[in-house]
């Protein structure tokens, strides 16, 4: 019997790829580096902020935390091309008054998370978050989910894990538990 309920945030619950390709390319102009949306879009959304900014060639730390920081403090301006997944959400909430417990597992940062949340009016609408920044080995190792799913004291056989991305359908194979991919249509 499925206990446990984990989903990714970005791609899965809500469709935050305009938010997220946005931002970014308002964060890279202002360093005077140029990125198209499709570009974003295509080879580098889902991937965390640091390992993102690494592989476009910005190799300092501090400047990889200024540009991180602005891009959370830009991604708000953006919310409102935010789409949720109105059927998924719903499974969840009823999943959840039965007894059932959800976490959303992100490689995303958990402000912008909380922030797109309560843009969205879904604060109390999950039991925990775990972010990509909270642990070790983020996806696409299994520590994630099987982080949460320790916390909540459930098994591999009693979780499900919704997920969009290559990186997040790999975590959840490895972690043993039922998963389905989520696609949003554009």
């Amino acid at each position: 019997m499925i206990k446990l309920i984990l989903l990714d945030f970005d791609g899965t619950l809500v469709d935050t790829r305009r938010a997220n390709a946005q931002a970014y390319i308002q964060t890279l102009a202002e360093v005077g580096i140029p990125m198209q949306e499709q570009e974003y879009l295509d080879r580098w959304f889902g991937m965390r902020c640091r390992e993102f900014l690494t592989a476009i060639g910005i190799d300092d730390p501090t400047q990889r935390e200024t540009l991180r920081l602005r891009k959370i403090a830009l991604y708000p301006d953006y919310f409102d091309s935010l789409r949720l997944n109105e059927g998924l959400w719903q499974l969840c909430q009823d999943f959840r008054r039965t007894g059932g417990r959800v976490w959303i597992v992100s490689t995303g940062s958990r402000a912008n998370i909380e922030n797109a949340m309560h843009h969205l009016g879904l604060e109390g609408g999950v039991d925990g978050i775990l972010t990509g920044l909270e642990i070790e080995h983020p996806k696409p190792a299994p520590d994630c989910f099987l982080e949460v799913m320790h916390r909540e004291g459930c098994t591999p056989q009693e979780t499900l894990i919704f997920e969009d991305s290559a990186v997040g359908l790999a975590a959840a194979k490895a972690s043993g538990a039922a998963y389905m991919r989520i696609q949003f249509d554009d």
